[in-house]
């Protein structure tokens, strides 16, 4: 079948589907096409089922911390239980998305995107002819520089175990891998985390990364910074991992190997140059309003394009609605980084959003930092967190924040009060005049500025 749209979106997570209903809503003939179950990354893969599963690991960490102090302890994970429960989230999606799309009068297609010249694209046996074309599928894990990456399991698989193996071991030391971690030991596995690096995480603040460090070596999960891994090989049921570490040999076995070093935008087989589609390291090639740099029909959202935003749902959907914007009223909008709040959810949770202290100094701005460890606070105290930490970067000239930090249970909705200040240019006594109810974790902000 052959068939002409004005727009043919590829890819129906975040980077896509708001580009394409705002399109089809604008009376745009518009087509979507995923090679996977509709529904991205996000809903299907990553956020949403792995917070299902955070959310019994809290539980989990929550009776621990509160031994002796009116809890009793007991209750562990039912792991083919709870993953019973995150099914109930996530198999709906896809024929949702599906009859939703439908219903709204867009064509669907399943099945792998290639270009065949700068408008044409075939999905099987289909060949679509698109006025402008949108790439939005994503992201996929990178290729490991290692012998036997064929025993690696990978995220998606992680989120779809009936069991959880008895040993596990994560190579790479990313949030993939922390958040993982954290979930299986509380859960009752025994858990390694090994990191080329000499920190893991690297993107957030370093000494709040260290109590993160210092709390998953107390819950169980064991560290292996400044080591490669070399290779992976089966032996019976189980994996033996050979890495090195200060040039010596050192060894693993696990009943499950899982890759979590790193992803990179998933374009490999969309035969981009036969679209005259340019792209680099980082994912398609853009100009500020996301428009392919090497053919005007062609835009780019999310992870598989080259901009300054966070590989992050919120700055998907974002750039999204920033390409229907510029392809319904012409190229006049771009894309505003100035604000990505990111979370990591372990447990106690890593919270971040704007400058570091480091990336303030490298830009030679006057700066204050304000620090507190909040663990003695009321807020953190009540429920026995031992790990509870602030680091708040303000302006010295403006008293405008310019980046917060933050590690504790509460990280992941303060961060959100912080992302608020920095979009709206806010200085601290604006923040301070604020009244929240009270006793909130919110109504500490006053104090930590």
């Amino acid at each position: 079948m052959e068939e002409e749209f004005d727009l043919i979106v590829i890819g129906t997570g975040s980077g896509g589907s708001a580009a394409a209903s705002k399109c089809n809503n604008a009376g745009w003939k518009v087509a979507i096409i995923d090679s996977r179950p509709f529904g991205g990354t996000c809903a299907l893969r990553g956020c949403d089922p792995k917070k299902v599963l955070v959310g019994a690991a809290e539980m989990i960490d929550g009776i621990d911390r509160m031994k002796g102090n009116g809890i009793i302890s007991g209750s562990s994970i039912n792991w083919s239980e709870l993953m019973a429960f995150k099914r109930t989230f996530t198999e709906p999606v896809p024929d949702n998305r599906v009859e939703n799309f439908q219903k709204a009068g867009i064509h669907t297609f399943h099945g792998r995107a290639s270009f065949l010249n700068e408008e044409k694209i075939q999905v099987g046996e289909d060949v679509l002819t698109g006025k402008h074309i949108l790439i939005a599928n994503g992201a996929k894990l990178a290729p490991l520089p290692i012998e036997g990456t064929e025993h690696l399991t990978y995220s998606d698989e992680f989120l779809e175990l009936d069991e959880l193996p008895a040993k596990m071991v994560f190579i790479g030391g990313g949030y993939i891998s922390f958040e993982f971690a954290h979930i299986a030991a509380r859960a009752g596995s025994e858990v390694h985390i090994i990191h080329r690096g000499d920190r893991p995480l690297e993107q957030f603040d370093s000494e709040l990364v260290g109590l993160l460090m210092e709390k998953s070596k107390e819950i169980g999960i064991h560290l292996h910074l400044n080591t490669e891994v070399k290779s992976i090989e089966k032996k019976g049921s189980s994996y033996i991992v050979t890495g090195l570490n200060n040039g010596q040999p050192v060894y693993w076995e696990g009943d499950l190997v899982l890759h979590g070093a790193g992803r990179m935008p998933d374009l490999e087989d969309l035969q981009l140059e036969k679209g005259n589609v340019e792209r680099e390291k980082r994912g398609v090639s853009v100009n500020e309003y996301l428009q392919s740099s090497s053919n005007p029909k062609v835009y780019a959202a999310g992870d598989a394009a080259a901009t300054a935003g966070l590989p992050l749902t919120p700055i998907a959907s974002m750039e999204s609605h920033v390409v229907a914007s510029n392809l319904l009223k012409g190229n006049h909008r771009s894309p505003n980084y100035k604000v990505m709040p990111t979370v990591v959810f372990t447990l106690p949770k890593l919270a971040s959003v704007g400058l570091t202290e480091e990336q303030a100094r490298d830009k030679g701005q006057q700066i204050k930092v304000k620090k507190m460890d909040t663990s003695d606070w009321y807020t953190y105290k009540r429920t026995n967190e031992k790990y509870a930490m602030v680091k708040v970067i303000i302006d010295e000239q403006t008293d405008r924040i310019l980046g917060a930090h933050l590690i504790s249970h509460e990280a992941d909705e303060l961060i959100n009060h912080f992302a608020t200040a920095i979009q709206f240019d806010l200085a601290t006594k604006d923040l301070k005049q604020m009244i929240y109810a009270y006793p909130t974790a919110a109504s500490d902000l006053g104090y930590m500025l």
